[in-house]
């Protein structure tokens, strides 16, 4: 991959921006650990995370993650502004109870603090100076929170988070249609647009939407997992993308592009 005609970088959120992919991997692990231990079904791993809630809206992993255990629960009420009605609805035991939950734990662990990745902030100032628009494509509802906590919230002018795909009814992620939202929002053809994805369901979606290209970033999912669901190169950091310091192509040794699969 190349920057050559490409007019917007289009990004997801956690993990490829900032480590806060950690953060709602240890959330997901605390709620899902004490849930199943109450109901003395299998344990819950950080496999679980990558095999059924990467990159998925709240509600869509959850359903996902009971499924893989034989469990159903009501969809319930959705998180509302009025705290005692996000109150109640974490303590139900629905869809929408289990994904407060989980929320609370991951805005406790945010409140410590986060730092987006060096060469993501890196390869954001290189788009800038180059006059390539950028845009976060995120399944999370907490991302303008997460990139106000980083610093990066005036970065910006177009973000396309959970809050605004359940506003609008757009399908999330493995569905390339919030990512397609975004490149309008900008004003580009998707066509011209690049998606930057750690997540399975991000780079299926990214290959679903007729792009230029599809970078999957391996934070853990795996290089060879996501070549195979759809990026077109791999990367172990935004960095690996700036020209002259890591400009991706197939011989490139920090980068991994389809045509090196064994």
């Amino acid at each position: 991959m190349n920057h050559d005609g490409v007019e917007a970088i289009l990004l997801d959120l956690d993990g490829v921006i900032t480590p806060t992919a950690e953060k709602h991997m240890q959330a997901w692990n605390r709620m899902f650990t004490a849930y199943f231990a109450d109901r003395g079904v299998e344990p819950y791993s950080d496999e679980d995370y990558f095999r059924y809630i990467d990159g998925k809206p709240r509600a869509e992993g959850i359903v996902s993650m009971l499924a893989a255990r034989g469990l159903t629960l009501p969809t319930g009420k959705e998180e509302e502004d009025d705290d005692d009605n996000a109150a109640a609805d974490a303590d139900a035991d629905t869809v929408a109870g289990l994904g407060e939950r989980k929320n609370r734990i991951f805005m406790e662990l945010l409140a410590e603090g986060i730092e987006a990745y060096p060469g993501s902030v890196a390869y954001l100032d290189w788009l800038h100076e180059n006059g390539i628009a950028s845009c976060v494509v995120s399944s999370s509802k907490n991302a303008v929170a997460v990139l106000t906590a980083a610093g990066l919230r005036d970065r910006f002018e177009v973000i396309v988070d959970g809050m605004v795909a359940a506003a609008e009814g757009i399908a999330g992620k493995p569905k390339p249609d919030t990512y397609l939202r975004g490149a309008q929002l900008l004003g580009v053809p998707p066509e011209r647009c690049v998606v930057v994805e750690d997540a399975v369901s991000g780079v299926q979606a990214g290959a679903a939407g007729g792009f230029a290209h599809v970078v999957g970033v391996d934070r853990g999912a795996g290089e060879e997992v996501l070549l195979r669901e759809g990026a077109d190169v791999v990367v172990v950091d935004l960095a690996d993308l700036i020209p002259d310091t890591g400009t991706v192509t197939a011989t490139d040794t920090d980068t991994t592009t389809k045509g090196e699969r064994a």
